[in-house]
């Protein structure tokens, strides 16, 4: 029998031993705080909107860091399995395969996002999933070109264009994945004829951005350019007079679009949950929530970027006027896995 005095602390220590065999068990408790610690590359005020509307619809808070992918890829690593983070979003499915790469990720089981992502915009193992496109397309003057006088991407490497291309840095990792793409389609030794062709085009050394390659064909310094869609969206949608101009002296292709050719490469905005991730449901949910139709506009009109999901309606004023494509529906992982290769292709062709 216990006496009477003991009572009172035996409680006490029973309840304190049931707390903390509830939190040795506890990634079922603690994946229900509502909390979601967000490592974010995408640096585009209009996700805030995003973000805010997700709190709103689910009550889960969301603390956010953002940083480049490489420095946000590495703080993951250092801080190990102790690390906060509970979900890695960046641009471009090479950066995602970086951090797959690095051992940095989980996969993810959902009917939810098997359903709405399709599957070339995803990773087949579930390691990370595509929330939004953008195309890769080319840039013509239309002053001195007629849309019909390009229409590959292997057309970049005919002698033709000599001196007359503008691309960014070769090393840049638009141009490493769509040189990935490259591989994918046509083979190494295709793939590192055509990087040499279109590095013997260029009209000045790689500089800038996407937007400023578009900017050197609306300004004559070039007649054709290799840009991301979006950039040119943000153009034709400026309230500045001279960025509408811009994008109203330049004409888009959207390559390989013959009746029996791959398609337009198109890559990714995309997300994955860290494999340390303290708020593992959350974080799916979080995934979850981006593929829904709300969070999808977002994306379209806040960054002007094509919807992932197929079914969700385009909104955009920029985007409808460009029309409808086909994309090339290699899978975007492909762009990872090739793009070690990628990178010495180009280093070997001088697209540097």
């Amino acid at each position: 029998m216990i006496p009477g005095f003991l009572r009172p602390a035996l409680s006490q220590s029973l309840a304190c031993a049931a707390l903390i065999v509830g939190c040795i068990g506890s990634a079922p408790v603690l994946s229900q705080e509502q909390v979601l610690n967000l490592y974010s590359a995408r640096h585009y005020d209009t996700d805030e909107a995003l973000y805010a509307d997700f709190t709103k619809q689910t009550g889960i808070r969301l603390n956010r860091i953002e940083g480049g992918e490489d420095s946000l890829i590495e703080r993951i690593r250092n801080e190990g399995a102790r690390s906060p983070a509970d979900v890695l979003i960046t641009v471009d499915a090479g950066r995602m395969w970086r951090a797959e790469e690095a051992g940095l990720l989980q996969g993810v089981k959902s009917k939810v996002l098997e359903a709405r992502i399709p599957a070339h915009l995803r990773d087949p193992n579930g390691m990370w999933f595509g929330f939004s496109v953008r195309a890769r397309v080319i840039f013509y003057d239309k002053s001195k070109l007629k849309a019909t006088d390009i229409t590959r991407y292997e057309d970049l490497a005919d002698p033709r264009w000599n001196g007359k291309l503008c691309a960014r840095s070769g090393s840049h990792v638009y141009n490493l994945s769509l040189t990935a793409s490259m591989i994918g389609a046509l083979g190494d030794a295709k793939a590192e004829a055509w990087a040499k062709g279109v590095a013997a085009n260029l009209a000045r050394s790689p500089r800038g951005g996407d937007t400023d390659q578009i900017t050197g064909v609306a300004s004559g310094e070039c007649q054709i350019a290799l840009a991301n869609t979006y950039y040119y969206a943000r153009l034709a949608r400026s309230a500045k007079a001279a960025e509408k101009a811009v994008a109203d002296k330049v004409g888009v292709i959207f390559p390989n679009q013959g009746t029996k050719d791959r398609g337009t490469h198109v890559n990714i905005s995309g997300a994955g949950v860290v494999k340390s991730a303290p708020h593992r449901d959350n974080a799916i949910r979080f995934l979850e929530y981006l593929a829904s139709d709300s969070a999808q506009q977002y994306f379209t009109q806040g960054n002007n970027e094509w919807p992932a999901v197929p079914t969700v309606a385009l909104n955009n004023p920029a985007l409808n006027a460009l029309g409808k494509f086909r994309q090339d529906t290699q899978n975007v992982a492909n762009f990872g896995r090739n793009q070690p290769n990628a990178q010495k292709i180009l280093d070997r062709a001088g697209w540097k």
